[in-house]
């Protein structure tokens, strides 16, 4: 009995070994999934919480240099919410602004301010004050990165559009460098 179980041992654990070696080469399975996979997605480039950080960093800075203290809301390119920030002193309407012209800039690709005079100069627009979730206020910029909106940086109660449009502008025109790809 003991001689048959050493017999099927040994016939046994070179079949073992040979099983191991005969599997799909993985490089050629890895190359044929990422062909499929660059044909039919695309790259997507993300805002990291770290790059909302120092986004908000910089936007405080920009407000801090017109002597303002702002909320400040950042959204992500699929439209949630990554980092929102109330400033001292700053009322509470203006952190719900925030969000919603975050995500007005970010659904339009355009800065909150072009759209809010663009939509009260022309009759055929005027309605997009009327969306639910729009907030046509100047304040709310996009994120762009080669070539694709990926977020959404706003400033509220930096007293006026104006300012909140600059601060803005100012902090998202630092963005590139701090995205993770």
């Amino acid at each position: 009995m003991l001689y048959k179980l050493q017999l099927l041992l040994i016939l046994f654990i070179p079949m073992l070994a040979l099983a191991q070696n005969t599997r799909p080469d993985s490089s050629k399975r890895k190359k044929s999934s990422n062909q499929v996979q660059s044909k039919y997605t695309a790259v997507a480039h993300q805002l990291t919480l770290e790059a909302a950080i120092e986004l908000t960093s910089r936007a405080r800075a920009a407000a801090s240099s017109l002597d303002k203290d702002v909320s400040i809301a950042i959204l992500d390119g699929s439209g949630q919410l990554v980092m929102l920030t109330k400033g001292n002193g700053v009322g509470p309407h203006n952190t719900e602004a925030a969000r919603r012209k975050a995500y007005t800039a970010l659904s339009t690709k355009t800065p909150t301010l072009m759209l809010a005079r663009s939509a009260r100069a022309n009759a055929d627009t005027q309605n997009l004050a009327n969306l639910p979730e729009l907030l046509l206020l100047g304040g709310g910029y996009p994120i762009w990165h080669n070539g694709q909106v990926i977020g959404g940086i706003v400033v509220a109660g930096g007293g006026g559009p104006e300012n909140d449009h600059t601060i803005a502008k100012a902090a998202s025109t630092a963005a590139t460098a701090l995205l993770i790809p």
